[in-house]
C-alpha cells in the first residue's frame, strides 16, 4: 500500500471511531447510562464495524487491540461525557449524533473498501466490505440500548449513501486517480448524500 495511503488511512480510522465515539456517548446519554455503561456502548459503537472487517480479512491483532491506546482514551471520555451532554438541549445533541454518525458511516466505509482492495478481494466484495465497516457499529449501538437499528428503522438512505460512496471510490481507483483525493471525494460524498437525504427527507421506496 502507497505510504501516503496509509498515512491517509491511519488519519481516517481516527477520525472514524472518534466520531462513532461520540455517537455512542450521545445514544448512552439518552439512555441515562453510567460512565461503564457509557464506555461499553462508544467502544461497541467505534469498533464493532472495523472488528467486522477484521474478522472478515483475517486481519489480526485487531485494529483496537493494535492501538490499544484509543480504548483507553474512549474509557477516560466516558466519565465525562455524561456531564459534557447534560449542559446541552436534546435537539442540539439528536443533530450531533446524525453529523457524527455521518461522518463514522464516510470513513469507516471508504477505509474499509480500500482495506479489502489491498488485500486483493474483488471490486464487489470490497464494496460490501465498505458497507459493513461503516454500518455494524451503529447496529450494535441500537442492538445494545435495546433500539431496532436505525438501519432497519429509518427508510432515508443510509447504507445506500455507503454502496454509492464505495463504488465513487472503486470508480476513482479503477481510473488510476490519485488514492489520496480518491479517498477524500468518496468519503465527502458519502458525508454529504447522508445529510442532504435526510435534511430534504428522502425516502427509499419500501
Amino acid at each position: 500500500m502507497h505510504p501516503r495511503l496509509t498515512l491517509a488511512l491511519a488519519i481516517m480510522e481516527a477520525l472514524a471511531i472518534l466520531a462513532y465515539a461520540i455517537s455512542g456517548f450521545i445514544e448512552a446519554r439518552t439512555k441515562r447510562l453510567d460512565a461503564v455503561g457509557t464506555f461499553l456502548v462508544a467502544m461497541a459503537t467505534a469498533f464493532g464495524g472495523g472488528t467486522v472487517r477484521d474478522v472478515l480479512l483475517d486481519r489480526r491483532p485487531f485494529y483496537w487491540v493494535e492501538h490499544q491506546w484509543y480504548a483507553v482514551l474512549i474509557f477516560v471520555l466516558s466519565f465525562f461525557a455524561p456531564f459534557v451532554l447534560k449542559a446541552y438541549t436534546r435537539v442540539f445533541n439528536e443533530r450531533v449524533l446524525l453529523v457524527a454518525d455521518a461522518v463514522g458511516l464516510g470513513l469507516f466505509s471508504i477505509s474499509g473498501t480500500s482495506l479489502a482492495l489491498d488485500a486483493r478481494m474483488p471490486w464487489f466484495v470490497a464494496s460490501m466490505m465498505g458497507v459493513a465497516t461503516g454500518v455494524f457499529g451503529g447496529i450494535i449501538r441500537d442492538v445494545i440500548c435495546n433500539e431496532v437499528p436505525l438501519i432497519l428503522r429509518d427508510s432515508r438512505p443510509y447504507a445506500t449513501c455507503a454502496l454509492v460512496g464505495c463504488w465513487v471510490y472503486l470508480l476513482l481507483d479503477y481510473i488510476n486517480f490519485d488514492t489520496v483525493y480518491s479517498v477524500l471525494i468518496a468519503t465527502g460524498f458519502i458525508l454529504v448524500a447522508r445529510l442532504v437525504t435526510f435534511k430534504l427527507d428522502v425516502r427509499l421506496p419500501h
